[in-house]
C-alpha cells in the first residue's frame, strides 16, 4: 500500500461541479487505473465537499463550501481526505486549502450602545467598545475603525500579547454636561477586502455628574486551566477590582463584555463576588481554549476591562474508532503470504498521548496487522491457510490508546476461506472384499464403494469409474460395471466357481475439481461355491466292454480290504465332502463301506457257502444342501482260483441286463478282428515284394498295431490286507516256426484282480506259454493289452507261413 500526496488551493463559494484539480496528471495515474482500482474518496469526518470524477480523473466541488462555516477563524483552512485504489491497494492523501473571499461585511452585535460619562472625567479616560465581527480572515477581516464625530472622543486600537485586538473610546477633551448633556456618535468598522465592506453602530454618550475614579482590575489578563470533565457549577476563577471613590461610587459590579457571547453559554460570573464558574459541558475535542472579556463597573458608570484566558485540558474520554475501508471476503485457501485482506482506519479524537493508538489481533490467528500510514493499517495473511482445517475466521481487531486509564475498541471481521481442490478422494480402506454365490443373476449388486473428499462444492463431487484391466483374457467391463454416482458394483454376467474363484478389480474415485484428483481402491470379489456338481466316480471305472471284478480269497480274514471306491466332487468346501454308503449288496452281512474313505472291507470271515458272485451298489453323496449323489457297481469274486471264477462270470455275460450291450460289442469285435486280419494279410504280401534291405525300415514305419483302448488299472493285494495297483511287463517272441514261439512274463499276475473279455469265452492266461506261435514281440504293461488283441496275435501266428518277423508295441 503506497501513500502519495498532492495539495490544491481553491476559493470558497465555488460553484458545484467546479474542477479542483486533475489527479491523473498530478498523481501520475491513468483513467484505466482509476476504473480498475475502483477509485473512491475516504474522509474521516464523512463530509464530502470534494467529489471524484472517475471518467475524467478530476476532483470537483461536490457541494457549497463556506470557509467561515467550515473553519471559523482557523487559518489556513484545509480539507483532508484520501483517494483509495484497489488491486493493488494504493492510498493518496489530498489536501485542499480553502481560500477566503470577502463575502462577509463587518457587523456589530447590537444596533446601539449607551455610555454614561461623568462630566468630571479627565481627558484620556477610556471606554471599552465592542469590537465588530467579520467571519472572514486575513485582509478580508476588519482592518480599521472610524469614529464620527471625533470632537470629544477618539478611537484607540489596543493589541494584546496574544495577537487579539480590541478598541477603546478615549476622551479627548473634557465634557461639560451644562453645555451638552448627550453626545451621539457613529462607530464604523472597515475590512481590507476589495471591494471594501463596512459595518457601523450608534453610540449614545450621556454625561453624568462627577465620579472621578474608575474601577481597576487587579490583573490585566487572567489565565486559568480547566479539565474538560469539570462539573457544572464548579468555580474556576475569581477576579477582583478596586475603586478609589467612596460611597456608592465605589460599588463595583462584574460582567462579561458584550462580545463574549460564545463563552457565555459555558461560563457565568457572579456580579458581586467576581467568581467565574462552569455552567455547560466542556469538550476538549470541540474547543481547546476560551477567551472572555470581563468588565468592572462602578455606580458612576466608570469601567475597567480585563481578559480571562481559559485553557481546557484533554482527558482520555474517547475510545478509538475503527473503520473498515476495504475487505476481501472470501479469500482462497492457497493465497500467498502477506496477502492484503482488509484496509483499516483507526482514529482517536483525543490529543497527545491519549490519541496514540496501538492496534493488534490475536496471535493464534494466521494473520497480522501492519501499519501502512498514520492511522491506517493493513490486515495481511501471515501463515498457510487450509479451508479443510478452519473454513472461516472471526478476527477481532483491538485498538487501545495510551491514555490513563486506556480506552479500547473491538471490531470483528468474519473472514471466509474459499475452497481449492487440494485433496483427492479417499477410501476408508485400500482393499475391499465382496462375496457372491455362483450362478448369480446378471445385474446383481455386489458391493457399494464410498469415498470421501475433504474439499467443498464441485471439488468434493465424486464420480466412480471401473479401471480397465484384463480378467481371464477379457476386459473387466465384461464382468462388472460401476454406478458413476453411487459407486455400486454390479455383476454383468453369471459366474461359475469351478471356472473362476475370485476376481481383482480396481475402482477409481475422481472429484469434480479442475484439474480433477483421484484415488483407487482394490476390490476382491470372491465367488462362493454352490452345490451344482454331483460326485464323479474315478474307480472302479464303469464300462460296457468288459466287467471288472475284485477277487477275494475264501481264506480272507475279517477286515480284508477288497477295493476302494475313489470319487471326486469339483465343488468345494462342504459341497465336496463325500460320504460312501452301501446301497445294495448280494450279501450285506459280508461287506461294509467306509463312510469317509470308500474302502470296501469284509466284516466277517468268508465261508464256502458264500456265493462266488457278489454285486455291491455303492452310493456316493456330497454334503451340499440339497445333496447330490452318484452310484457305482462293484463286482466281487469270492474264489481261490481263476477257473472257478471264470465259469461264474462267463454266465454273468449272458445275464439279461447285459444282453443288449453284449450283442453290440460282439458285432463290433467281429468287425475289428476282420479288419485287422485283412490288414495283416496286405502287410505280409507287401513285405515279401520289397527287398530285404528295407525290412527293418518297414518294421519301424508300417508295422504298428492299432491304438489300444484304455482300460482301468489292475490292482494286486500286496500286503494281504488291501488292493494296490500292480503293473507287470511281458515279452512275446514269435517266429514262423511255432515250436520256437514263446511268451514270457517278467512278473507274475496277481490272483486278486482279473479281467474278463466279453467278446470271447476265455480268460487271459497269466503264466508263461511255450506251445503257441505268436508273430510279434510286444513289451509293455499287461494293463495296456486287451484280451481280444492277445487272441488276435495268436490267430495271426497260426495263419502265417514263412520266416518274416513282425514287430510292434
Amino acid at each position: 500500500v503506497a501513500l502519495f500526496g498532492v495539495r490544491y488551493s481553491i476559493p470558497e463559494e465555488m460553484a458545484t461541479g467546479s474542477v479542483v484539480g486533475n489527479i491523473i496528471q498530478d498523481l501520475g495515474l491513468d483513467i484505466k487505473r482509476l476504473k480498475s482500482g475502483r477509485a473512491r474518496i475516504f474522509t474521516e469526518d464523512d463530509s464530502e465537499y470534494i467529489g471524484l470524477n472517475s471518467e475524467k480523473g478530476t476532483l470537483v466541488v461536490a457541494k457549497r463550501i463556506d470557509r467561515e462555516e467550515l473553519c471559523k477563524q482557523v487559518s489556513p483552512c484545509s480539507l483532508h481526505f484520501q483517494i483509495i485504489l484497489e488491486n493493488p491497494m494504493e492510498l493518496h492523501r489530498i489536501d485542499v486549502e480553502i481560500l477566503d473571499i470577502n463575502d462577509n461585511a463587518p457587523y456589530f452585535s447590537k444596533k446601539e450602545y449607551n455610555f454614561q460619562v461623568i462630566e468630571s472625567a479627565s481627558p484620556g479616560a477610556r471606554y471599552s467598545l465592542e469590537s465588530a465581527s467579520d467571519p472572514d480572515v486575513a485582509m478580508n477581516t476588519i482592518q480599521t475603525y472610524k469614529l464620527n464625530p471625533s470632537d470629544n472622543f477618539k478611537l484607540n486600537v489596543v493589541s494584546l500579547p496574544d495577537g487579539t485586538k480590541y478598541i477603546e473610546m478615549v476622551l479627548h477633551t473634557s465634557l461639560d454636561r451644562e453645555k451638552q448633556e448627550e453626545h451621539k456618535l457613529t462607530l464604523t468598522a472597515f475590512d481590507g477586502g476589495n471591494p471594501q465592506k463596512s459595518g457601523s453602530v450608534k453610540i449614545n454618550v450621556i454625561v453624568l455628574d462627577a465620579n472621578d475614579n474608575a474601577p481597576v482590575f487587579s490583573q490585566s489578563v487572567y489565565r486559568v486551566t480547566v479539565p474538560e470533565n469539570a462539573q457544572k457549577g464548579a468555580v474556576i476563577l475569581r477576579v477582583s477590582a478596586s475603586d478609589n471613590d467612596k460611597g456608592t461610587n465605589e460599588e463595583i459590579t462584574f460582567s462579561f463584555s458584550q462580545h463574549t457571547s460564545s463563552a457565555s453559554s459555558l461560563f457565568i460570573i457572579d456580579p458581586h463576588s467576581g467568581e467565574i464558574s462552569v455552567t455547560g459541558v466542556l469538550d476538549y475535542e470541540k474547543a481547546k481554549h476560551y477567551e472572555i472579556n470581563i468588565e468592572a463597573t462602578d455606580k458612576g458608570g466608570l469601567t475597567d476591562t480585563s481578559k480571562v484566558l481559559i485553557e481546557v485540558t484533554d482527558l482520555n474520554d474517547n475510545a478509538p474508532i475503527i473503520s473498515i475501508i476495504s475487505l476481501s471476503n472470501a479469500i482462497p485457501e492457497d493465497s500467498p503470504l502477506n496477502t492484503v485482506i482488509a484496509m483499516i482506519n483507526i482514529k482517536d479524537l483525543d490529543s497527545g498521548k491519549n490519541s496514540h493508538v496501538r492496534c493488534y489481533i490475536s496471535q493464534d490467528l494466521p494473520f497480522k496487522i501492519k501499519s501502512s500510514a498514520p492511522n491506517f493499517y493493513s490486515l495481511i495473511s501471515d501463515d498457510i491457510l487450509d479451508r479443510e482445517t478452519v473454513p472461516e475466521y472471526n478476527i477481532t481487531i483491538t485498538a487501545v490508546d495510551e491514555g490513563s486509564p486506556p480506552f479500547s475498541t473491538n471490531k470483528s471481521i468474519n473472514l471466509r476461506i474459499s475452497d481449492v481442490n487440494d485433496h483427492a478422494p479417499t477410501f476408508p480402506q485400500q482393499f475391499l472384499t465382496a462375496f457372491v454365490n455362483e450362478n448369480n443373476s446378471p445385474g446383481m449388486s455386489l458391493l457399494t464403494v464410498k469415498a470421501s473428499d475433504m474439499d467443498y462444492g464441485s471439488n468434493a463431487r465424486i464420480s466412480y469409474f471401473l479401471e480397465d484391466s484384463q480378467l481371464n483374457g477379457m476386459s473387466a467391463s465384461a464382468y462388472f460395471s460401476v454406478n458413476v454416482e453411487r459407486g455400486e458394483i454390479v455383476a454383468v454376467r453369471s459366474f461359475d466357481y469351478e471356472q473362476t474363484k475370485e476376481f481383482h478389480i480396481r475402482v477409481k474415485a475422481q472429484d469434480g475439481g479442475s484439474p480433477p484428483l483421484s484415488s483407487n481402491v482394490t476390490v476382491k470379489i470372491m465367488i462362493q461355491d454352490q452345490n451344482d456338481n454331483p460326485p464323479q466316480v474315478l474307480y472302479p471305472v464303469q464300462t460296457g466292454g468288459s466287467l471288472m471284478a475284485e477277487m477275494v480269497p475264501r481264506s480272507a480274514d475279517v477286515g480284508y480290504l477288497v477295493t476302494k471306491v475313489v470319487a471326486v466332487d469339483v465343488d468345494s468346501g462342504q459341497n465336496a465332502w463325500l460320504s460312501y454308503k452301501l446301497q445294495k449288496a448280494t450279501d450285506r452281512a459280508l461287506f461294509e463301506v467306509g463312510l469317509q474313505n470308500g474302502e470296501i472291507r469284509t466284516i466277517r470271515q468268508v465261508t464256502d457257502k458264500d456265493a462266488v458272485k457278489q454285486r455291491l451298489t455303492v452310493i456316493v453323496e456330497d454334503n451340499g444342501q440339497p445333496s447330490r449323489s452318484a452310484t457305482v457297481i462293484v463286482n466281487v469274486a469270492v474264489a481261490d482260483s481263476f477257473p472257478e471264477v471264470l465259469s461264474e462270470f462267463t454266465e454273468l455275460t449272458h445275464d439279461k441286463e447285459y444282453n443288449d450291450n453284449l450283442t453290440f460289442y460282439l458285432v463290433l469285435a467281429l468287425a475289428v478282428v476282420s479288419f485287422l486280419f485283412i490288414t495283416c494279410l496286405v502287410v505280409i504280401i507287401s513285405v515279401r515284394i520289397y527287398r530285404w534291405r528295407r525290412e527293418r525300415l518297414f518294421y519301424k514305419s508300417s508295422g504298428n498295431l492299432p491304438v489300444i483302448p484304455y482300460y482301468p488299472p489292475l490292482y494286486a493285494d500286496v500286503s494281504g490286507t488291501g488292493t494296490l495297483k500292480q503293473g507287470f511287463s511281458y515279452e512275446v517272441y514269435g517266429t514262423t516256426d511255432s515250436r520256437m514261439s514263446d511268451v514270457k512274463n517278467s512278473r507274475p499276475f496277481s490272483q486278486s484282480t482279473m479281467s474278463i473279455d466279453q467278446s470271447a469265452t476265455r480268460t487271459v492266461q497269466r503264466h508263461k506259454t511255450e506251445s503257441e506261435n505268436i508273430p510279434t514281440e510286444v513289451r509293455g504293461s499287461a494293463a495296456d493289452v486287451p484280451s481280444g488283441t492277445y487272441w488276435l496275435f495268436r490267430f495271426v501266428a497260426r495263419m502265417r507261413k514263412g520266416n518274416t518277423p513282425v514287430m510292434g508295441k
